[in-house]
């Protein structure tokens, strides 16, 4: 017992390899992994590994855009919803807008009315808000801070959603605009950019006759996080006139199927309607037709079959709140699905080339990094273990700073693996950098230790380990604090650099330094 009391610290290194090699090769163990994935969709991850790789070792694109708005700011905006509600109407009228493209916020210092549109202009903004009797103190290009951390969890979710394995969002700024910086893993530009360039508005509408004879079209659900519990799968399917068509079904959350229902059933939907002319004709009843769009483009117009008008009549429809659209193309209904699943984007993205940034590699380019990058760590590792056994010319204390210095490598190996963080080149910078500060620190406590004479009891052995960690740890500190904004700063790949640094250094100061004590105490002593 007083061994392992002793060598605790080598059972926690031993404990945290274990982890590490579970992290690093046990399918479906990091949080968000999913083992059963196909390769089409766990698109970054790498061979036996959990490893997620960043574009630069997987192929891939990023790219940096701008959200599309002007904001006016220091508005006196109406803190009664119901008035707020009509100001954003009365402005989206006026500027010839959608609705859903003006945002108007109070705040504390100064309310501010954002229009997401690039059809119109800081000018026309300020006269539409003079004209309902505000004030903006300004009105600039751009949105709000609060508006840009939506983006970035909204395209966070859409690209999760969208299987998009290991691609990240981030802000990111420059001296002339604020942009949204997405990479996706093994994507080109075209496909990430079908994904991001529209909105995702989902809406359905009742169409139905009005009582002088002509349709009306109604909105009876607007899509929003409290709106969609989730969809089905999508399955393709036969047309009577011998086409496909493709089916996926939409489940509602409660409060919004309740109103769904008693939309419908006013809008005399509560026996069915027929959307087909013929089918409504034969029954002596008008056409009427439950319609979804997206992107105000119609990719649903279907009937509303008499069992499910009675739920919407006797309100049991919120108690299965689930519906069956057909949309004419898979292409489509993904889009239509994903949008459902992740909901719509704050605002939209600019993708003119004058502003937009992007990046692309192939995977090819990619895979010869990744192999350059392997070939150079073990290169690190083979210079390191010269110089090392060049320095001491004994194996006994040369072989375990090698190992201990790998093990702190292959931990780090596993937090990664474990955050699921993908890995590009300026990481591997850190790796190799951290093998060279983890050998660097490990010869200060062989030289305090075994060029100071003989060691000829366990507390001379403390005394002159407990000296050796202090001017480590004093090191590690300042390796800390020089990366740290590094870190926290909008500065690329040398973030990256700084994150594995950073993880390094601690997993070696808390960890593998002790443990190399333990090992060289064992071996001093029993060499005494």
């Amino acid at each position: 017992m007083s061994a392992i009391r002793e060598n605790w610290r080598i059972g926690a290194l031993i404990v945290l390899l274990l982890v590490s090699a579970v992290a690093l090769f046990v399918p479906g163990v990091p949080p968000g992994s999913n083992p059963a994935a196909d390769n089409s969709s766990a698109a970054a991850s790498e061979g036996m590994t959990n490893l997620q790789y960043g574009i630069e070792l997987n192929g891939g694109t990023r790219i940096r855009a701008p959200v599309v708005g002007i904001t006016a700011e220091g508005v006196d905006i109406p803190t009664n919803t119901t008035q707020r509600a009509q100001l954003e109407q009365s402005l989206a009228d006026s500027l010839g807008v959608d609705r859903i493209d003006i945002q108007a916020v109070p705040r504390a210092e100064g309310g501010t009315v954002e229009v997401f549109s690039k059809n119109v202009s800081t000018s026309e903004l300020r006269t539409a808000l003079e004209n309902q009797g505000y004030q903006p103190e300004t009105v600039r290009e751009g949105v709000t801070e609060q508006t840009r951390e939506e983006m970035v969890e909204a395209i966070d979710q859409k690209i999760s959603t969208s299987a998009l394995s290991g691609g990240t969002v981030t802000q990111a700024r420059t001296s002339e605009r604020n942009y949204i910086a997405i990479t996706a893993p093994d994507k080109d530009y075209e496909e990430l950019r079908s994904i991001l360039e529209d909105r995702g508005i989902v809406r359905m509408y009742a169409y139905y006759p009005a009582e002088n004879g002509t349709y009306v079209r109604k909105a009876v659900l607007d899509q929003g996080a409290d709106a969609i519990r989730g969809t089905g799968t999508i399955n393709q399917q036969q047309t009577a006139s011998g086409g496909e068509s493709y089916t996926f079904s939409v489940t509602m959350e409660e409060g919004a199927a309740e109103a769904f229902a008693r939309e419908m059933a006013a809008a005399g939907f509560g026996n069915g309607g027929f959307c087909n002319p013929q089918q409504a004709q034969a029954r002596g009843q008008p056409v009427e037709c439950l319609q979804v769009t997206y992107e105000d483009e119609v990719v649903f117009n279907g009937s509303v079959q008499p069992g499910l008008g009675s739920s919407f009549a006797d309100g049991s429809f919120a108690e299965n709140p689930t519906l069956t659209i057909e949309v004419p193309s898979r292409e489509k209904a993904q889009q239509v699905k994903l949008s459902l699943d992740a909901g719509q984007l704050p605002a939209p993205l600019n993708f003119d080339p004058q502003v937009t940034q992007t990046r692309s590699l192939e995977p090819a380019l990619a895979d010869q990094f990744k192999t350059n990058s392997l070939i150079t760590g073990l290169l690190a590792v083979v210079a390191v273990s010269l110089v090392v056994y060049g320095r001491y010319g004994r194996a006994e204390v040369a072989l375990p700073m090698i190992v201990t210095a790998l093990s702190e490598v292959f931990i780090l190996l596993g937090f990664v693996a474990f955050v699921q963080y993908p890995l590009n080149l300026s990481h591997l910078a850190g790796f190799i950098a951290v093998i060279g500060t983890g050998v660097d620190d490990l010869i200060i406590i062989a030289d305090e230790i075994l060029q100071q004479g003989k060691v000829e009891t366990g507390r001379v052995f403390q005394n002159r380990f407990r000296k050796a960690f202090w001017v480590i740890g004093a090191a590690a500190a300042t390796t800390i604090v020089a990366m740290s904004p590094l870190m926290v700063l909008s500065l690329g790949d040398l973030s990256g650099f700084a994150i594995i640094t950073i993880v390094g250094v601690l997993i070696g100061v808390l960890v593998t330094r002790p443990a190399y004590g333990d090992i060289l105490r064992a071996l001093v002593i029993d060499e005494d």
